[in-house]
């Protein structure tokens, strides 16, 4: 994993934090039905990829708030409102808590999707999120 190179002394241990998040969530996807998951249960960048930049019959997609490859400064559709980089290279302080991840992802789909995501989704998303660098 290539760390960024000055990580802000507050948060010294993301990157403990986003492996342990990408383990819960690659644990998840094992744990999925078969039926959840695409073909090879591995996580998959390109499929991530395709997730965050497609428009699911609704709305919006990932990328209309976060941008198509979601390393800049971002901002909500409908609020305006700023919203920092996504990918954890360029912000350190993304998918360093679990519940927040958590939270966000299901608020998140719900507004894209319409349902929450599979963890199949969610671990794609991450997937292709940790391999931008900077």
């Amino acid at each position: 994993m290539h760390l960024p190179s000055q990580v802000p002394s507050r948060y010294p241990n993301w990157p403990a934090a986003f492996l342990w998040i990408s383990a819960a969530l690659s644990l998840s996807v094992q744990a999925a039905s078969p039926s959840e998951l695409p073909s090879g249960s591995a996580p998959s960048a390109s499929r991530g990829q395709e997730f965050f930049t497609k428009n699911h019959g609704r709305e919006w997609s990932c990328a209309s708030c976060h941008g198509v490859v979601p390393t800049q400064i971002g901002k909500h559709a409908s609020t305006g409102k700023s919203i920092g980089p996504l990918a954890p290279a360029f912000n350190a302080e993304r998918f360093t808590d679990a519940a927040k991840t958590e939270k966000w992802f299901r608020r998140n789909c719900n507004d894209v999707v319409g349902r929450e995501c599979t963890p199949a989704e969610k671990a794609d998303v991450l997937n292709w999120l940790k391999s931008l660098k900077t």
